[in-house]
């Protein structure tokens, strides 16, 4: 497997060893080693639930600041629709469009914006023949790489059309370069303002050969109290916004859905609830869809661990601020019915599912009956105790030579009792 660079990471000087990201990680990518939190590098999906759940503040994403985006004459700004939820009575956007502006900024392109060009995009891929129905929606990048992880055998079904925020940082390059033929590529930085760290570790890595067009990807919550200190309502905007309910309403779970006007579709957000659904697709046990929108964050991308405000209080906001806007204000024309190859990407990244055992078939069908001898010995009371998250996954710890029995100390003791008897 390629090196991956991830955004989440431990602060070793804050963890206590307590357990709580043993239990909550959803690919069981942490252990617990000589009282520390230990990342499975090659397992963590950066979804962030270790940051959400951490009580000692020892998970932290790796963000880039403001400050980083000083090397680019011209700066550009990407806000993603979750941003609009943040702020109390916010009845207009271009608020905080002027505000990023005011912060140092020299243009905006909103997200929100490309989100409807894609719209309009998945609109006719699904109506393509020879498409995997459900079709996925590759928007997320947890869930992209959740799929190459653990459901390889679904990568087919992936819609093969780039996220709006790429679209965006595409678009936002271009039109910087065509209003201003003074600069250079190298002097337009792009900065997208995320909800989530998995944005960051997209950025940082690349999609599948494809490298990102965003330069820099800063938190909503460094931002925050920046645009606070620029927003006032008495004072004369620019007008600036360039999207309707449609692109700011894919903040929330189902808003990326429903707007495809398509009624056989489901909707799933957070990631427990993500996988069961991938695990019933996978198993076929699903009823006929079209069309699946799968959010990593409970509430969908309001709920990310990089967001100041609770999730559905943000999402209210942007239900209310969705009522004064247009459906939309960026639809195809009605002669083009085919998809512009900047909106595609062609393959998959490919990794080493973390389910594979051994090098063969034959390793790796071994190894499972070892692993399911040992665990039907130990207690089965997932505790967390031995440093793993459960006795299956201790189990195949030992298995695999990076524990010891000995690490159980429930198994160990009734071993000390049974030989002292």
């Amino acid at each position: 497997m390629n090196s991956y660079e991830h955004s989440v990471l431990l602060d070793e000087s804050k963890c206590t060893g307590c357990t709580t990201c043993l239990r909550h990680c959803p690919t069981e990518a942490i252990r617990i080693k000589d009282g520390r939190a230990v990342i499975d590098s090659e397992k963590c999906i950066d979804c962030g639930a270790c940051i959400r759940y951490c009580p000692h503040q020892a998970k932290k994403a790796v963000c880039s600041k403001i400050s980083d985006m000083e090397r680019f004459k011209w700066k550009i700004a990407l806000p993603a629709p979750t941003l609009y939820g943040q702020f109390d009575n916010l009845d207009d956007v271009d608020y905080v469009l002027n505000g990023l502006l005011k912060i140092g900024f020299d243009d905006v392109y909103e997200v929100a914006k490309a989100a409807e060009l894609v719209t309009a995009y998945t609109r006719i891929y699904l109506e393509t023949d020879g498409v995997r129905k459900p079709a996925i929606s590759s928007a997320c990048p947890v869930i992209m790489r959740l799929i190459a992880l653990r459901f390889p055998s679904l990568s087919e079904h992936i819609i093969h059309l780039l996220p709006p925020m790429e679209i965006a940082a595409k678009h936002a390059k271009e039109r910087a370069l065509r209003n201003h033929p003074e600069l250079k590529p190298e002097d337009v930085g792009v900065c997208f303002i995320s909800p989530c760290p998995a944005k960051v570790s997209y950025v940082k890595n690349g999609f599948a050969g494809y490298s990102s067009a965003v330069d820099e990807v800063i938190s909503i919550s460094d931002i925050y109290f920046l645009l606070i200190a620029k927003m006032k309502k008495d004072e004369h905007i620019e007008m600036l916004s360039e999207s309707g309910r449609i692109g700011i309403g894919w903040a929330r779970s189902g808003g990326e859905a429903t707007a495809i006007f398509n009624e056989d579709y489901l909707a799933a957000d957070g990631i427990e609830n993500v996988i069961h659904v991938l695990d019933q697709i996978e198993n076929g046990n699903i009823p006929p869809l079209d069309f699946i929108e799968l959010n990593a964050c409970m509430g969908g991308c309001v709920g990310g661990v990089l967001t100041m405000q609770n999730p559905f209080i943000a999402k209210a906001r942007l239900q209310t601020l969705r009522r004064y806007l247009p459906v939309s204000q960026n639809n195809l024309p009605k002669d083009e019915n085919y998809i512009s190859a900047d909106y595609l990407f062609e393959d998959l990244p490919t990794y080493k599912p973390f389910g594979r055992l051994g090098d063969s078939i034959a390793e790796s069908m071994r190894m499972m009956t070892d692993i399911q001898r040992l665990k039907d010995s130990l207690p089965c009371i997932d505790c967390g105790a031995c440093g793993a998250p459960t006795c299956r996954a201790f189990a195949e710890d030992v298995v695999k030579k990076t524990a010891r029995l000995e690490d159980c100390p429930i198994k160990n003791f009734r071993l000390q009792k049974d030989s002292k008897e």
